[in-house]
C-alpha cells in the first residue's frame, strides 16, 4: 500500500502540526508531486525530470548554469537528472562553441516528441487540485511571495552569521 493510501485526511493533523506552515507546504508538494505520478509514469518520467523537460522546452537550449537557476536546484541535483534524460535519449549536451567551458543541454527530436505529450499533464493537475483558475493564480502569487521572502530572509541571515 503507498504512503498517499496511508496519509491522514488534513483535518486529521494534529493540531501543534497543522498549526506550522511548513508542514501545510510541505504536505500539499507531497500531495501535488503524487498527483503527477500516474501522469509521468507512462511516458517514463519522474517529476524532477519533467521539470527539467519543460524548462527545455520552454527554452530549446539552456546552459546548465541557466537551467540549475531555472530550476531553483543545485548542480548536485540537477546534474544526475540531465545524464538519466540524455541515457534515455531524451536530451544532449554539449559544450559552447565559442566557449567550452560552458555546458548547454537541449531536447533530442525525441524530447521534443516527449515535450509534446506533456501538454496534457497541466489540465489533469488543475482538475486534481480542484482550485478555480482564479484560486490557482492567487495560490501562485502568495507562493511565490512568500519564497521571495524567505529566501531574502534567509540570505540576509547568512549574512550576518559569515559577517
Amino acid at each position: 500500500m503507498s504512503d498517499e493510501a496511508n496519509a491522514p485526511e488534513p483535518n486529521d493533523v494534529p493540531p501543534m502540526l497543522d498549526k506550522h506552515l511548513c508542514f501545510t507546504l510541505y504536505a500539499a508538494s507531497r500531495a501535488l508531486t503524487g498527483a503527477y505520478r500516474p501522469l509521468l509514469e507512462p511516458l517514463g518520467l519522474t517529476y524532477p525530470q519533467y521539470l527539467v523537460l519543460v524548462a527545455l522546452g520552454e527554452q530549446r537550449t539552456v546552459s546548465v548554469k541557466d537551467l540549475v537557476a531555472i530550476l531553483q536546484l543545485d548542480y548536485g541535483t540537477v546534474t544526475p537528472l540531465i545524464k538519466r534524460l540524455e541515457v534515455n535519449g531524451l536530451l544532449k549536451r554539449e559544450r559552447r562553441a565559442d566557449d567550452e567551458r560552458v555546458v548547454q543541454v537541449a531536447l533530442t527530436e525525441e524530447g521534443v516528441a516527449v515535450h509534446r505529450r506533456l501538454s496534457s499533464v497541466p489540465p489533469a493537475i488543475g482538475d486534481a487540485v480542484g482550485l478555480a483558475p482564479e484560486e490557482i493564480a492567487t495560490l501562485q502569487t502568495l507562493v511565490r511571495r512568500l519564497t521571495v521572502n524567505v529566501n531574502r530572509h534567509n540570505a540576509g541571515t547568512t549574512r550576518q552569521r559569515t559577517a
